[in-house]
């Protein structure tokens, strides 16, 4: 099933999707027949093969694009009252102690968004902190929603009233990100797949932090470690990454250690020579 969809794709349309876990697409697959009246894979490979419409369609489906505000609690907690002010203390000598961050995968932009906040609130000396987000996605769609900033009620739910007063400006039932916020966030395009260690807007990398949840494991195996492998080339000396608690398996298993129980932070470890 999987193989001939695949196939259709990149002799057709010049798309590889042979990096997404199996069970992932065949799962998408089923939903997309169900939706067009397909009724086997003989007839869906057919209107993917004749139909660019589907076919668009279908690969929209692979795009991974949900997430929220403050999604994990225990995550952003532990980063704000316990290692932000680490990194800030560890930053205040140094020549450029600007922090620098990548919300790799942002789907609308949520997660970039909620660092934003906690910075802003955030002190050193009764002074502000200098920073800057790099947020990224590989599907255009979500990075230009992430550009607008802008929000259903329903979706601002994890948000205090404190917050959405400050960096929110309502619109009926929109709320919007305060162009005083989204000026630290700089938006682009980028497949974590690509050839490039990380997003070329940020020159060089060196992250002090990533944040990149909940899409590892829609991968297979050899292309989650293209994935891990760029995320620790991108992090600076002890740089931190926060994960989905899903995926907190994976990257104990590699070059990262956790640095709370429970929290999916992870701190780069030096490789071993």
């Amino acid at each position: 099933m999987n193989r001939h969809i695949t196939e259709i794709l990149i002799n057709t349309y010049g798309i590889d999707i042979s990096g997404f876990d199996e069970s992932f697409v065949k799962k998408n697959i089923l939903q997309r027949m169900d939706k067009t009246g397909c009724t086997d894979i003989a007839t869906y490979s057919r209107l993917v093969s004749e139909h660019g419409p589907e076919a668009g369609q279908f690969i929209e489906s692979l795009m991974i694009s949900y997430t929220e505000f403050f999604r994990n609690p225990l995550s952003f907690s532990a980063f704000e009252r316990i290692l932000l002010p680490e990194i800030i203390f560890s930053k205040k000598n140094k020549k450029n102690n600007e922090l620098r961050i990548w919300s790799a995968a942002c789907a609308a932009g949520q997660e970039a968004y909620s660092i934003a906040m906690i910075l802003e609130n955030f002190k050193w000396n009764n002074e502000k902190i200098k920073y800057r987000i790099f947020v990224t996605d590989s599907d255009e769609k979500q990075i230009n929603l992430a550009r607008s900033g802008k929000y259903t009620y329903e979706s601002v739910g994890n948000v205090t009233l404190k917050q959405l007063e400050r960096w929110f400006i309502k619109s009926g039932n929109t709320y919007s990100i305060t162009p005083e916020l989204k000026k630290h966030c700089e938006f682009s395009v980028f497949d974590l797949l690509s050839k490039h260690t990380s997003p070329p807007d940020s020159i060089y990398g060196d992250f002090d932090m990533i944040l990149c949840a909940n899409i590892l494991f829609y991968y297979k195996p050899a292309f989650r470690k293209i994935i891990i492998d760029k995320i620790y080339d991108s992090l600076s000396e002890d740089g931190l990454i926060i994960t989905g608690e899903a995926e907190r398996e994976l990257l104990k298993a590699g070059n990262f250690e956790e640095v709370f129980p429970q929290t999916a932070i992870f701190r780069k470890k030096q490789k071993k020579a």
